[in-house]
């Protein structure tokens, strides 16, 4: 017993050795979930999180759905901790990206998401599509892992229409964020975060940090799909949270005696 604790210690710190972004990202959402939903309910979106993602990495590891087929190299065993055949940082990424998502969500549709049951649907599915919008970076990226820190890490053996990223695993991004998001909004009511702010910046950096990586690899036509695509998401938000805004702020006048 004693050893095999020490075994995954051993890999837990190989984890952190390998992946400090994915740690230095996860620590930035730890801080920013305790000061907006507070300690516990940071930790159950952070648990629901994972195991959505796992069970999901897991599936299409196995049988391409949801994400589509592909299969980790196990490159890195020994070196980094495993579940069963997926890494442990992969799944362990998923909670900060729904939680930067659903921050970005929660600034555009403005004060009044939690209304209804509409807004709250609202609600999911903005933040399920703007996860998915990071995707449209980050696995291109991801792909091309033996280009740098990554490694070689996992592989679609049909490849993909998408800079080599088949168009399922933007779908499977959508439905991992639904679930994700929807799962936490129906399990505690919780319809905010009421300070977005540090979601928002938790986002866009690791949307930069995706960019900058991607241009670093000399892949400017991915980078350049990227910008576009968040540029023109950035703007359309930056739209609804001014109608949203201003919906609001009538309804709460009209409802003033």
């Amino acid at each position: 017993m004693t050893d095999a604790i020490w075994s995954v210690v051993t890999l837990l710190a190989g984890t952190y050795v390998l992946r400090p972004y994915v740690v230095g990202f996860l620590a930035f959402f730890l801080v920013a979930g305790a000061r907006d939903l507070g300690r516990a309910r940071t930790l159950g979106f952070l648990l629901w999180g994972f195991v959505v993602a796992l069970g999901a990495e897991l599936w299409s590891t196995r049988t391409g759905v949801p994400f589509g087929l592909y299969h980790y190299t196990g490159a890195t065993s020994g070196a980094e901790l495993y579940l069963s055949n997926v890494p442990f940082f992969s799944p362990l990424s998923f909670p900060f990206l729904a939680y930067g998502s659903v921050c970005l969500a929660c600034w555009a549709l403005g004060p009044g998401r939690a209304g209804s049951r509409a807004g709250r649907l609202r609600l999911v599915g903005l933040s399920g599509a703007l996860m998915t919008c990071l995707d449209v970076v980050i696995d291109p990226l991801a792909v091309r892992g033996g280009r740098w820190f990554l490694g070689h890490l996992f592989t679609y053996p049909q490849g993909g229409i998408y800079f080599g990223v088949p168009l399922s695993n933007f779908a499977g991004w959508l439905l991992v964020g639904w679930v994700t998001v929807g799962g936490y909004v129906w399990a505690t009511g919780e319809t905010r975060p009421g300070l977005p702010h540090l979601g928002i910046t938790l986002y866009y950096l690791v949307l930069a940090a995706n960019l900058t990586m991607t241009l670093w690899i000399g892949e400017f036509l991915i980078a350049v799909a990227g910008i576009v695509v968040h540029l023109a998401v950035f703007l359309l938000l930056y739209n609804v949270s001014r109608v949203s805004l201003g919906r609001w702020s009538a309804e709460r006048l009209s409802a003033t005696p």
